[in-house]
């Protein structure tokens, strides 16, 4: 069962323009004083997001509200890694960030 969807204040994603580079997959624009009041109204030091697609093809955000139930946070916490088996962590300008995920070096601007 869906809960009300939470759309963000301040928040616009659009589709990249026709003519852009392969590696852009959205384009973000921020109205400052709307999303700085918005996130001043939302609990917790982590707020989720999720770019969608709308059935008309325009693109949006939408607050990622999932909470893992009791089976679901049991099993998180059972594959949880261990000072053994932990990712690797590459460094790039003092901010550490998993290996698998993409360097900011190699981000092309």
């Amino acid at each position: 069962m869906e809960t009300d969807k939470k759309f963000i204040d301040g928040l616009f994603v659009k589709k990249p323009h026709a003519n852009a580079p392969s590696f852009i997959k959205s384009k973000i624009s921020i109205k400052r004083e709307e999303l700085i009041t918005w996130l001043q109204e939302q609990e917790g030091e982590w707020i989720n997001l999720d770019v969608k697609e709308s059935q008309k093809g325009e693109y949006y955000a939408q607050v990622d509200e999932w909470k893992p139930n009791s089976t679901d946070a049991q099993n998180t916490q059972s594959n949880a890694p261990t000072a053994k088996n932990e990712a690797p962590v590459a460094t790039s300008g003092g901010i550490d960030y998993p290996a698998d995920e993409i360097d900011p070096n190699d981000i092309p601007f």
